[in-house]
């Protein structure tokens, strides 16, 4: 099984970023211990700032990747573009979030990316990852 991790904006910062919301870990650490974990899975992973840059990753993953784990971070809130392009491809995307969305601002409660997601983990830290690559392992 062929997982992408597509994480967005301000996430290349996590270990440095608001550890009391985010942890002290930084990803590419995580990504080397989720891959020993799961090597019964290829795992990619993908980071970027830019919506346009994370919707075209989305649309080239439709070819190359039986599953797409996204954390969309602050786009999941505001990108309509994100939100169409998981609706425009075949492959299926868990939405995930380090932190619990619902018990931050209100703006935060609000997700494009939801309604077209086979499902969404919330809250449980660097862990929502791990439960994301057990869901499509478990299929």
């Amino acid at each position: 099984m062929k997982l992408l991790i597509i994480n967005g904006p301000n996430l290349n910062l996590l270990g440095k970023r608001e550890p009391g919301t985010y942890g002290n870990k930084d990803f590419d650490s995580f990504f080397t211990e989720l891959q020993a974990n799961f090597p019964q899975a290829e795992l990619a992973y993908y980071q970027s700032n830019i919506e346009g840059e994370l919707i075209g990753k989305i649309q080239k993953a439709d070819d190359d990747f039986d599953g797409i784990i996204l954390n969309a971070a602050a786009y999941t809130h505001t990108s309509v573009g994100i939100g169409d392009a998981i609706k425009a491809i075949q492959t299926p995307v868990i939405e995930v979030h380090i932190s619990n969305t619902f018990s931050r601002e209100d703006f935060r409660h609000k997700s494009f990316i939801s309604p077209a997601a086979k499902g969404v983990i919330i809250g449980f830290g660097l862990q929502s990852y791990e439960l994301a690559v057990h869901s499509f392992l478990k299929q």
